[in-house]
């Protein structure tokens, strides 16, 4: 509140310096000193949940050690797709870290019908990594985007055949194409 208020003093001043220094009329120094109206935003987008959903991985062929994750808004209204997914493999506690390097320039919404993209590095294409396995099921989670640090509901979701995963892997941010998601 306090930079508005002095955001409108200082245009107040320079309305009232320009009127005096005869630059303006007394009409136009009082149209530039009025407030400006606050804009109105309409409706506040949901954060996407897991009941709003559905959710597939897929291996790809470039890039290389790499698999999609594809979210589709399955309900009737638009949601937001928050950050990044947390992906888990099959009984591990461990969760991917995900790369803030991705991270949007905005909040991808999705409207009915539409997907948001995650890239997955699955492993590292030299092998140096210090432990792998071959994951059969990923686990996802949602960030709900107050901070928590996400739900703690989870989905499983059946990975593709000799699906390699090291201590190496992470996720990107949700992406609103799949090329975004596999540039990484």
């Amino acid at each position: 509140m306090r930079i508005r208020t002095s955001s409108v003093a200082a245009t107040a001043f320079a309305a009232a310096a320009a009127l005096f220094a005869g630059a303006m009329t007394a009409p136009q120094a009082a149209q530039a000193a009025a407030p400006v109206p606050q804009v109105r935003h309409g409706a506040v987008t949901a954060t996407c949940g897991l009941k709003d959903l559905s959710f597939k991985v897929q291996n790809v062929s470039r890039p290389i050690n790499h698999a999609l994750l594809v979210a589709t808004n399955t309900g009737s209204a638009p949601c937001n797709a928050v950050r990044a997914p947390f992906v888990g493999f099959d009984d591990s506690q461990y969760v991917l870290g995900s790369l803030e390097a991705s991270a949007p320039q905005a909040v991808v919404t999705l409207q009915p019908g539409q997907s948001a993209y995650a890239g997955i590095k699955t492993s590292t294409a030299d092998d140096s990594a210090n432990w792998g396995y071959f994951a059969k099921t990923a686990r996802i989670s949602l960030d709900t985007g107050d901070g928590s640090g996400g739900s703690t509901s989870t989905v499983t979701v059946r990975l593709p055949q000799k699906t390699w995963i090291d201590d190496t892997a992470w996720v990107t941010y949700w992406q609103t194409d799949a090329e975004s998601a596999l540039s990484w």
